[in-house]
């Protein structure tokens, strides 16, 4: 069971400090219910008989859990008739695409909602996740883009690294592959494997290259990690 009280009760508390509207409120706690709760207690909550933006966003997610990828894709389908210009209409039908195992379809929506968004880290990551795993080499270029603008957004981004160690090595570039993979574990304290990753980087780049310098950072973080997990 999902309990949504603490949304309710820090409403206003986000709307004042962070300049979310309520109606913006209402979308993202729909979405969070239609993604988390089971299908059943989803549509309870939100019936077919709502047809606000909240209502269809939490029916979505539901269908989507439930395996329902045409209801999924008749309610985005109906938001996006509502606002035609809302990347996270898109990003949501692309998400429903690509999870159910059509990611070469879910390239428009995606590609979409990244272009609108300027490249959002999360929905940038997903763009370049669905673009690796049509596992078509012509698509390997883009998400090598789409993935690098992700993380200069925001570098603290576990799966937009992953993503990118997997396209570079696709693409036979393995001492990216290996630093990309270094800093993705060494978010996730996994600092042994950095470790090994971030010393094969540092070996293999241009010396004194950007990425060699960043595989020196990477190798001293995991090093100097391993340094307090032993003191402590």
């Amino acid at each position: 069971e999902v309990d949504f009280t603490d949304f309710n009760f820090n409403k206003h508390l986000l709307t004042s400090l962070r300049g979310v509207s309520e109606d913006r409120f209402e979308r993202v706690r729909a979405k969070l219910y239609g993604y988390l709760s089971e299908p059943v207690r989803t549509l309870k909550a939100f019936p077919v008989t709502d047809m606000g933006v909240p209502a269809r966003y939490a029916r979505a997610y539901a269908y989507h859990k439930d395996a329902r990828v045409d209801a999924a894709l008749a309610e985005a389908d109906a938001l996006l008739a509502l606002d035609p210009d809302d990347p996270y209409f898109f990003e949501l039908r692309g998400q429903v695409l690509l999870e159910s195992g059509r990611p070469a379809d879910a390239l428009p929506d995606l590609r979409r909602a990244t272009e609108l968004t300027t490249s959002e880290p999360l929905i940038a990551s997903m763009f370049g996740h669905a673009l690796i795993a049509t596992e078509d080499p012509a698509n390997y270029e883009e998400a090598e883009n789409v993935l690098r603008a992700a993380v200069v957004r925001d570098r603290l981004n576990p799966f937009a690294w992953y993503q990118l160690g997997v396209v570079y090595a696709a693409q036979g570039d393995m001492p990216r592959a290996h630093l990309a993979s270094a800093e993705q574990q060494v978010m996730t304290r996994r600092y042994v494997e950095a470790l090994r990753n971030a010393q094969r980087a540092e070996a293999d780049l241009p010396k004194g290259s950007a990425d060699w310098l960043r595989a020196q950072d990477v190798r001293l973080q995991a090093q100097a990690a391993l340094e307090r997990e032993r003191d402590d």
